[in-house]
């Protein structure tokens, strides 16, 4: 199910990218797992026209990709990019290397497939005014998240503001050293007795 789901999705983003086939034409016959661990493993291999097929065999595949599912939000909050950082490539180096920049850059055309729908204008603008809500948003979000920063190192005192950082290191080592001849004393004490 999850393998048949990822084929067909990453296929349909495929035939939306020209460039993305292209990189993986040459590539043709060429096999690849995505584990997706503990989770799921997609077996593929790369069709002449540059989409995926299914890929069934005990043959170790070319390319192992491995990402663990605990890092798939980070495709939520950093989006393709921010989630490749995490995933650990292993065989062909040329063939690994052309499946990461496609996996990188491969984007939904969300307009295009709206379009179909709804037609050209208001698929254009639907996707427009889905952008400035999510701009609109994450400019919310930061404002708030530095509201409560702000909050929290001057009302409520439970950070410490980076103005403040150089006098707390300063009055931190002072500390450490007071402890430091405190504990010379103690066995100097110690060893009077």
């Amino acid at each position: 199910m999850i393998s048949s789901l990822f084929l067909s999705a990453t296929n349909h983003l495929l035939a939306q990218s020209g460039w993305a086939r292209k990189r993986l034409m040459p590539h043709s016959g060429r096999t690849a797992r995505l584990d997706l661990s503990p989770a799921a493993t997609i077996a593929f291999s790369i069709s002449s026209d540059g989409h995926l097929a299914q890929w069934v065999s005990d043959e170790e595949p070319e390319v192992v990709l491995r990402l663990a599912v605990a890092d798939l939000p980070r495709l939520l909050s950093e989006g393709v990019e921010g989630a490749m950082g995490k995933v650990r490539i292993e065989g062909n180096a040329e063939f690994a290397d052309a499946l990461g920049f496609v996996f990188r850059h491969l984007r939904w055309d969300v307009e295009e497939d709206l379009s179909r729908l709804i037609g050209d204008i208001a698929a254009h603008r639907l996707v427009d005014t889905g952008r400035k809500l999510s701009e609109q948003g994450r400019r919310t979000l930061s404002g708030a998240g530095g509201t409560l920063a702000e909050y929290l190192v001057e009302e409520q005192p439970l950070l410490v503001g980076r103005h403040a950082l150089p006098a707390f290191a300063a009055e931190l080592a002072e500390l450490r050293d007071a402890v430091g001849r405190l504990e010379k004393r103690i066995d100097r004490a110690a060893r009077r007795a």
